[in-house]
């Protein structure tokens, strides 16, 4: 186990390289130039109404240089001809040139192997800032809100499995198979139109974590605060993870209580419950254990849909703010740090199902 884990790691060091370089291309491929953003200028080349003065090419100069946007993205240039006819394209005809001077992404790279995401485009802050404003938002929302998803998807699934076949089995399929179906935005905007204050009633705050009377209120009153502006968020959250997470439990414990080993241990007159949760259960782990390695960058990441419409400060508002803002650290900043959580789940997910299942040995493969 030692080994492998040692080559995972070393494995995940080329797979970041070349994770970081894609998203970097491809960030900067999109359309738009920050620098014409930041000065106030559309991507048509005229000025914005709001901008209140003329704007030169040479203020747009100066920002693509404070910002290195001015230097080729690679050490070698992929479009660096430019076009007679459109001379401020940057990506006109298709070139492979060697440039000795630092590239973007070097000095991205250099900047963050001492831990430097930079500062955002948008007001000048420096990245790490942000994150460690927005992460423990996004890393409350999501802890709670996959901790009732599992809480109450591992039950259900082993009762549904149990049961098969019965009315309950039946009718607790329905009611999943309806919620996973109902997409997440619509369920979001109708709790807000019948629960927050909308067309019916106003029971739950739809927007934001705290009221404006928050910093006024005792720590008992803050605390009740926060669970009742949380309610609604974490419970769209939750409904679509658990019925998710429900039939993989179901499915998982039907392939092996259908196992010859279970049917022997019926056999000897165990009762159900040693038979269920001793033998079976923690073989029908594996699916949930795959799951898992998805819940890193989740945590951390968020749900920009869910934190847009509830209008929660968290990564998931961050990151979608940074794309459409072409704030290119930010949007790197969120791009490494999925990759490194992705990953590190997948190694997490690796060593848990060795422990889980014995049977399983990275060295020598299935016993």
């Amino acid at each position: 186990m030692r080994n492998y884990i040692v080559k995972r790691l070393l494995l995940m060091i080329p797979t970041l390289f070349f994770i970081t370089i894609i998203s970097f291309f491809i960030s900067r491929m999109a359309p738009g130039d920050p620098a014409e953003l930041k000065a106030g200028v559309g991507q048509s080349g005229e000025m914005s109404a709001n901008s209140g003065k003329d704007l030169n090419e040479q203020i747009i100069k100066l920002i693509r240089k404070q910002w290195n946007l001015d230097k080729p993205i690679f050490y070698f240039t992929f479009f660096e001809d430019q076009d007679p006819e459109n001379p401020r394209s940057s990506l006109s005809r298709l070139t492979f040139r060697w440039n000795g001077a630092k590239s973007q992404y070097h000095i991205w790279t250099s900047n963050i192997l001492k831990l430097d995401f930079g500062n955002s485009f948008r007001d000048n802050q420096p990245v790490i800032d942000k994150l460690k404003e927005r992460v423990p938002v996004t890393l409350m929302l999501s802890t709670i809100s996959i901790f009732f998803a599992y809480l109450i998807a591992i039950p259900l699934g082993i009762y549904s499995a149990v049961k098969s076949n019965t009315i309950f089995e039946r009718i607790s399929t329905f009611i999943v198979f309806m919620l996973y179906s109902l997409p997440s935005f619509w369920i979001g905007i109708m709790l807000i139109i019948f629960l927050g204050g909308g067309d019916f009633f106003d029971i739950f705050p739809y927007a934001g974590l705290h009221s404006n009377t928050y910093n006024s209120m005792t720590s008992f009153e803050q605390f009740k605060d926060l669970i009742w502006h949380l309610a609604l968020p974490v419970f769209v959250m939750t409904y679509g993870s658990f019925a998710y997470l429900s039939r993989q439990m179901r499915t998982g414990m039907l392939e092996i209580i259908r196992q010859d080993y279970i049917r022997t241990a019926m056999a000897k007159g165990l009762s159900n419950n040693t038979v269920i949760f001793k033998h079976a259960l923690r073989n029908s782990l594996i699916p949930i254990i795959t799951i898992l390695a998805g819940l890193l960058p989740y945590l951390i990441g968020g749900s920009v849909i869910i934190e847009t419409i509830f209008s929660i400060p968290g990564m998931g508002s961050l990151g979608f703010e940074a794309i459409t803002g072409r704030d290119y650290p930010i949007v790197m900043a969120v791009f490494t740090i999925s990759a490194v959580l992705t990953l590190t789940g997948i190694l997490i997910s690796d060593i848990v199902y060795s422990m889980v299942d014995p049977r399983i040995t990275f060295d020598k493969g299935v016993k």
